[in-house]
């Protein structure tokens, strides 16, 4: 069929659409893995079901759900919360149990593609139409009825099918480089933890332990509080003219040293910082929920950038930038600042003075340097794989509403092999 001349239909013609389940009264869920994960509403985003913390039902509340589970393949769309974000449900995930704030789309044409069918739920045109039709000013909800009206093209299933292989390329390369990225930065979390937490650092059989205030220790490394290792919020200036990289506190994921997508801002008002400075969350509950990012998006050390007022800005002094993020994400690090904390019920904030107290074993010159020889390239790449992601996601945005709509000829583009290179 002819690009840009596709019908349009209603969801409610191409779909049967099944509400999720919420827990029977009483009901909780399992404290233990089970057979039986649940699905949330902010697992489903950005096309794809990513589930970071699971949750899991037991075998008795299974039963009584049962039949509000998802198939490996389908499409959910959420309905309260993140509107319209739609999730294709990994192989993994298969029967996996469905959350009252989202539905399943259940093809009722044989000549469906329900990975076209997600492109086509999530392009601009389709998302505005969920957004539209969400009602109440608190919590906008989709009901079933609203995602029936929806209205996408339907080509012919070809067009279909090389659309969505188009589009899921793309989506696969991403996925990819996101798993690389979380690999290398747990490679460099455990080189941390074997050197500088259980003191296994190379040459350390030759190296004698002694009594310290925080137990064994290797000789010759002092007992040192962080705000002596670590310069605490360092005096940066920023020219209050032009336009400069402003990070904001959603910037910043919650378990990764990766900030995305940092503004362009005029003022200096915020946090200040540099390549190699550590950005740790002050304020409840980013603090809890991970957020802590290291900062090398600057195009070189010299450029200055600033950010949210709920940073604390640390750079090291005595140790190495890489040192200073790995200890900043490490638990005692952390639950230390916890419990600092202070203010009104949520909207405590960390205290400066904690840094004071919290101490460390300052390594010897030697170990830090064999240390950032060994995940400085780590650091690195994680930042070159942030950049093709960054331009994978761009490329595929820019794609997705004209092959959708049928702007572009899909016969003519290359398969994904091709598009992938």
């Amino acid at each position: 069929m002819t690009a840009g001349r596709w019908p349009r239909q209603k969801l409610g013609k191409l779909v049967d659409v099944k509400g999720g389940k919420r827990l029977p009264a009483g009901a909780a869920f399992s404290t233990l893995p089970t057979d039986h994960p649940y699905i949330r509403g902010q697992d489903i985003r950005n096309g794809r079901i990513r589930i970071g913390e699971p949750l899991f039902v037991t075998d008795e509340v299974f039963q009584k759900i049962r039949r509000y589970t998802v198939d490996a393949g389908a499409v959910c769309i959420t309905i309260v919360g993140n509107i319209g974000d739609v999730g294709i449900t990994p192989a993994e995930l298969a029967g996996a149990n469905l959350t009252e704030n989202a539905v399943k789309l259940i093809p009722l044409i044989r000549d469906l593609d329900r990975r076209y069918l997600a492109y086509a739920l999530l392009s601009p045109s389709a998302q505005e139409q969920m957004k539209l039709s969400a009602a109440g000013a608190a919590q906008p909800k989709l009901g079933i009825y609203k995602v029936n009206e929806i209205e996408v093209p339907v080509p012919d299933a070809e067009s279909q099918r090389r659309i969505a292989s188009i589009l899921s390329a793309y989506d696969d390369l991403i996925e990819n480089n996101t798993r690389r990225i979380a690999i290398l930065e747990e490679m460099a979390r455990r080189i941390y933890e074997e050197w500088f937490v259980r003191f296994r650092f190379p040459g350390y059989e030759n190296v004698r332990m002694v009594e310290s205030e925080l137990g064994l220790v290797p000789e010759g490394w002092p007992i040192v509080a962080a705000s002596a290792a670590i310069h605490v919020n360092p005096q940066t200036k920023v020219a209050k003219d032009g336009l400069k990289p402003f990070v904001a506190m959603n910037c910043l994921a919650d378990g990764s040293m990766l900030i995305d997508a940092p503004e362009q801002r005029s003022g200096n008002s915020g946090s200040k910082f540099r390549n190699n400075d550590t950005l740790f969350a002050r304020i409840t509950p980013c603090l809890e929920n991970g957020k802590t990012g290291y900062v090398q998006f600057l195009p070189d050390d010299e450029s200055v950038a600033f950010g949210s007022t709920e940073f604390i800005v640390l750079r090291s002094r005595t140790l190495t930038p890489e040192f200073v993020y790995l200890l900043a994400r490490s638990a005692p690090f952390r639950d230390n600042a916890i419990k600092s904390m202070s203010g009104a019920s949520g909207r405590q904030r960390v205290r400066d003075a904690c840094f004071d107290t919290f101490l460390l074993p300052q390594p010897d010159t030697e170990t830090l340097r064999s240390f950032a020889e060994k995940v400085k390239p780590m650091f690195r790449l994680i930042q070159t794989l942030a950049i093709k992601n960054a331009n994978l996601r761009t490329t595929r945005d820019l794609l997705l509403p004209k092959l959708i709509s049928g702007e572009l000829d899909v016969s003519a583009m290359p398969e994904p092999e091709a598009a992938a290179a």
